[in-house]
């Protein structure tokens, strides 16, 4: 079976024509399919147009959360409730064609990838959004090695014991290949697909993602290295820069006692040394703690839904 999940945020012009599409393919396609829509909070009206399509299409499903959180949250919710073996993922403004649907599919079942991502070789997009997505996309393949053109790319395929898998937060989603691999799932391919000119709305992409997209970098390196062991990091950065101020320490008692220096609080030393055993301490036990808050922490990814329809 194949799931469709598509995130939707004030896409209501293109809804229709996109829902046309994929019941064309997907009907052709002679599998059994369902087409899960999650709308992010929408204020243009998508809802009801997935409410409509839902009445008429007995395989299309519509989720609805109560506010914007983000397309990340919309993955994540969608993953949650999908049922299908495999999960195509792709954007609702057009500009992913259903075309390549049948394409992914094959190279999930037939050639063993865990995850295909979606290569816009050939984009239309303006080069404010373009410029950084190639700045973004080096960056990646740097920090992950896993050699992939376009890790944003919204048009990918996944057996579903992935996305059953990874938890997609916050602006997380850019980096679902990163997830997949530092997860297991290391066979990640990619496919050339076709990237359309939108027709209706507004792009989504803003000037505040490209910061943000770089921190989101930093973020995942992080969390998934040290996301289940805060310890292996605060304790030794806490360890090294305590066991400093301890020789600092030795030195000065040696000064004292040994060299017989009367005066030794007056030299910056004695403070720099003062100040690496208290941070040095600081750490240690920010890793303590940060332990048992991994151990004990609630579920992260508790959106509101508002309605569903068909699911």
């Amino acid at each position: 079976m194949i799931s469709v999940v598509i995130p939707v945020f004030n896409e209501k012009d293109n809804l229709a024509k996109l829902h046309g599409e994929l019941i064309s393919v997907l009907s052709n396609f002679n599998k059994p399919f369902e087409i899960i829509f999650v709308d992010d909070g929408s204020t243009d009206g998508s809802w009801n147009i997935i409410e409509q399509m839902s009445a008429i299409d007995s395989n299309t499903k519509g989720i609805r959360l109560r506010r914007n959180y983000g397309k990340s949250a919309a993955l994540q919710t969608g993953f949650e409730a999908l049922v299908g073996d495999v999960v195509i993922t792709m954007d609702a403004d057009l500009q992913d064609s259903p075309d390549e649907i049948p394409g992914l599919y094959k190279m999930i079942t037939e050639d063993g990838y865990d995850l295909v991502s979606g290569w816009k070789k050939k984009r239309f997009d303006p080069l404010n959004k373009t410029i950084p997505s190639k700045i973004f996309n080096w960056a990646t393949r740097k920090m992950s090695n896993i050699n992939l053109h376009d890790f944003n790319c919204g048009l990918k395929a996944y057996k579903k014991e992935v996305v059953k898998n990874i938890d997609v937060y916050g602006e997380m989603h850019r980096y679902i290949p990163v997830l997949s691999g530092w997860a297991g799932f290391t066979r990640i391919g990619e496919k050339v697909v076709q990237h359309r000119k939108r027709e209706n709305g507004v792009t989504k992409f803003g000037n505040e993602r490209f910061l943000n997209g770089f921190l989101d970098l930093l973020s995942i390196g992080f969390v998934t290295k040290f996301g289940k062991r805060p310890m292996h990091l605060f304790g030794l950065i806490g360890t090294f820069i305590f066991f400093c101020g301890f020789v600092i320490a030795g030195y000065l008692i040696y000064l004292k006692f040994g060299l017989g220096v009367v005066d030794i609080t007056n030299r910056s030393l004695f403070y720099f040394g003062l100040l690496a055993m208290v941070v040095g301490s600081q750490l240690f036990l920010t890793g303590f703690i940060s332990e048992l808050i991994v151990r004990h922490s609630l579920d992260k990814n508790k959106y509101q839904i508002e309605k569903r329809v068909g699911v």
